[in-house]
């Protein structure tokens, strides 16, 4: 699953925006949306008045993008969706998603900021500092060009760099659990310059760097899914002013999306063998 939030271009001044934060569900056969939150920020969870214009639900308090998320994840988990990673960037990588996604057996791979700090222990090699740190004094032979996945372009490479940093047995998060996971560093770097990006990550002992980047490179359908929600199916082409009016606006282009991505595997898929049959004479 993939986790991101659509929030409109920065035009330098106070404008009318409405943010959402959107879960994608990525499998071999396509991707899509499978649930959504309206981000309302301090300055409207505080005002009443506001809240009773929009016909926000009562009781509604203010949650952060992550907390969003927490309770998407939660919500799936419920409803036994059958995933094994989580993959979101730098604003979904704080506050209790990777508790909840430890508990639940889930590997994940979540962006982080460049000043977050890691550290490692046990029988691991030592690394310490923040990632930032950690990447400046990292070997040259350490990065790996691996491919995330495709993209319209085709492959989508970067150097790639990952730090085991500790095992935990999985009775530590879930009782009765077994087997062992490690929690990690992962390091992208652009192939065009210097730019990189950060990851904690959680998987069970033995994930190669291959199917780490892999889930990472998962991410990238939440991005392909707002543009072709937007260019195709007017995502941001809604003048609602009211909590219900965005809610179906959004769920009906995310039933939209998901009618699409069915019909693009079924045109995609090769054609059913015909069962050869002997001619009658």
């Amino acid at each position: 699953m993939a986790w991101g939030a659509n929030i409109p271009g920065r035009p330098g001044k106070v404008t009318n925006c409405q943010i959402g934060v959107f879960a994608a569900y990525v499998s071999s056969k396509g991707h899509a949306f499978v649930d959504r939150a309206l981000y309302l920020p301090r300055s409207w969870t505080a005002d009443p008045e506001r809240l009773a214009a929009a016909h926000v639900p009562e009781g509604t308090a203010f949650a952060t993008k992550p907390a969003l998320a927490v309770k998407m994840i939660e919500r799936a988990l419920a409803a036994c969706m059958p995933f094994a990673w989580v993959a979101a960037d730098a604003v979904y990588g704080v506050g209790d998603i990777e508790q909840v996604l430890r508990r639940a057996g889930k590997g994940y791979v979540l962006g982080v900021k460049d000043d977050h700090r890691f550290g490692s222990w046990g029988d691991k090699p030592v690394v310490a500092g923040t990632a930032a740190q950690i990447a400046n004094d990292l070997d040259p032979a350490g990065w790996q060009r691996l491919p995330a996945g495709q993209g319209t372009k085709g492959e989508r490479l970067h150097d790639w760099a990952y730090f085991e940093l500790a095992d935990f047995e999985a009775d530590e998060y879930v009782d009765g659990a077994t087997g062992t996971w490690t929690r990690g560093l992962l390091i992208r770097r652009h192939l065009a310059g210097d730019d990189l990006a950060f990851f904690t990550t959680w998987c069970p002992a033995g994930t190669t760097i291959e199917t780490l980047v892999g889930g990472e490179g998962h991410r990238w359908a939440i991005e392909d899914s707002f543009e072709t929600a937007k260019n195709e199916l007017g995502l941001d082409h809604n003048e609602t002013r009211s909590w219900h009016g965005w809610h179906r606006h959004v769920s009906l282009v995310m039933l939209a999306f998901a009618m699409l991505a069915a019909i693009r595997t079924r045109a995609n898929a090769a054609p059913p063998k015909r069962a050869w049959t002997r001619p009658r004479a």
